[in-house]
């Protein structure tokens, strides 16, 4: 028995153990999240699953505990308020909270970024390509340019606290962002900020907007030439016909040769495959001189027909000729 006494009492160390060690993990947010200046007072909440004794608030600086707050047993959020923030407070921050029952410490939370506006820093340009409203599905550029500074563009869309896009700048200080396949969801005002490299997350102030609206199409084509009755354009009308009565035509044309073809085939089989033979000539010419050609005789050797598709080389025909030397007889 003292074994499985033992077993029972060592389950229970493990699971209690380990239940005092899993404690879910806090979240952190900034309030304002946004457009937060030089010496503004913004507050950050932490966000509790279960109820705490003790929630700590860390900075980046080599992750210092910030601050710390005992809360009531009640309460799922814990707030941290920094007023008149400087350049140094621009950093990042983490929450995590302490339980007593059973005994535990959270995980931290995911980092969030404080960022602060430096009035100091000019804001960028920003255009708009194509500048007139789009139909659904154009592709649609937006560019903002900071020629000054370094560092990271962001786009931003009026009504969301978080930046659409970001991306570095190219050699010029143009950073291109490009909306793809727009529907009326990306209808709105759009600008651009950017934030200056270094230690401290310290941005320029939101720039001039710029706005996009995007209209549903009317999904009939759109045809570069004026169209006749039926929808169709005149010049295409008129090819389409002209190339309908050529194709005729060559049809035609087809039929007939193949048909004299034929007929020309039946005749000549009507005729028979022999050819005609050549008959023996003889002519006679007058006496020019003493030596005078008397009679010639020529005769021809009849051709065999060669076979259809075949290509042969025909013999040269033989000459018969007869010449007397003597006079008259």
């Amino acid at each position: 028995m003292a074994p499985t006494a033992l077993a029972l009492i060592l389950g229970w160390w493990l699971a209690a153990a380990s239940g005092a060690q899993h404690v879910p993990r806090p979240s952190l947010s900034l309030h304002p999240s946004h457009g937060v200046s030089l010496g503004d007072a913004v507050t950050l909440r932490c966000h509790l699953p279960r109820p705490a004794a003790r929630v700590e608030l860390y900075k980046e600086e080599r992750w210092l505990l910030a601050k710390q707050e005992d809360v009531d047993m009640a309460q799922d959020v814990a707030e941290f308020t920094l007023d008149g923030v400087q350049k140094e407070d621009a950093v990042k921050y983490q929450c995590q909270y302490r339980v007593s029952k059973p005994r535990g410490t959270s995980e931290l939370s995911d980092p969030v970024e404080l960022v602060l506006t430096d009035p100091s820093y000019p804001p960028p340009a920003i255009s708009l390509s194509p500048k007139e409203a789009v139909e659904m599905g154009t592709n649609v550029t937006i560019q903002c340019c900071n020629q000054e500074y370094e560092g990271i563009i962001f786009l931003h869309k009026d009504g969301l606290s978080a930046p659409l896009q970001h991306q570095k700048p190219d050699g010029g200080g143009t950073a291109t962002f490009t909306l793809f396949e727009v529907t009326p969801a990306d209808s709105g005002t759009y600008r651009c900020s950017y934030r200056i490299g270094g230690s401290y997350f310290l941005s320029s102030l939101l720039g001039e907007n710029v706005t996009l609206e995007v209209v549903a199409g009317d999904g009939k084509p759109k045809h570069p030439h004026p169209t006749g009755d039926n929808g169709w354009p005149h010049g295409t009308l008129v090819a389409s016909v002209a190339g309908s009565c050529a194709a005729a035509f060559a049809f035609i044309l087809v039929l007939v040769a193949s048909f004299l073809l034929a007929a020309r085939r039946q005749w000549i089989q009507s005729r028979g495959a022999t050819p005609r033979s050549y008959e023996a000539l003889q002519f006679q010419v007058p006496p020019a001189d003493s030596q005078a050609l008397t009679y010639a005789e020529l005769q021809t050797l009849t051709p065999s027909t060669p076979p259809p598709c075949s290509f042969t080389t025909p013999e040269p025909p033989t000459i018969y000729a007869e010449v007397g030397t003597g006079g008259p007889r």
